[in-house]
């Protein structure tokens, strides 16, 4: 099982928050109190990941929540592995990442995802930025600023592609 990362539970917690926002401006949803407590235990022990399977599982369902509305592919259909490269030149996926991607968990993918915005390298983050955004991938929360849109809005039919 893949190991989910601390920008995705913040990113979730922010999603549910925009979601179903306090009433009285104290009082959080019950997604967003699962969330947290995930949150604070990793903050407090300093850890940047945990494993999917750790995750309580109101927690769990309320991640998952948020990981379906947000694209899934990171593709641009600039796919440089169906030449022969190891690694992508359009989405900076590996040939494996690419050609398992249907079978990954949803843990395993955003795994990738923050590997490859992190690197930064492949063109959707230079210069295939804007096709990425028109295409619903460039909007996701740990998307880098400048292939980003302002703020991530989720996609209302989540890309399942590739």
């Amino acid at each position: 099982m893949a190991n989910l990362h601390i920008t995705d539970i913040e990113s979730a917690i922010n999603w549910w928050r925009d979601k179903k926002p306090s009433p009285d401006g104290v009082t959080a949803c019950a997604e967003v109190r699962a969330l947290a407590e995930v949150y604070a235990q990793m903050a407090v022990e300093r850890a940047s990941e945990l494993d999917e399977q750790a995750m309580p599982p109101d927690a769990f369902a309320a991640w998952l929540a948020w990981y379906a509305s947000t694209p899934d592919a990171p593709c641009i259909a600039i796919c440089s592995t169906s030449q022969g490269d190891d690694i992508c030149k359009g989405c900076g996926r590996t040939f494996d990442e690419v050609q398992h991607w249907t079978v990954m968990t949803p843990a395993e993918k955003r795994r990738t995802w923050h590997r490859i915005t992190t690197q930064g390298t492949a063109w959707r983050f230079n210069r295939y930025a804007e096709r990425a955004r028109k295409a619903g991938g460039a909007d996701r929360a740990d998307a880098p600023a400048s292939a980003a849109s302002p703020a991530p809005a989720p996609a209302s039919t989540p890309n399942r592609t590739r």
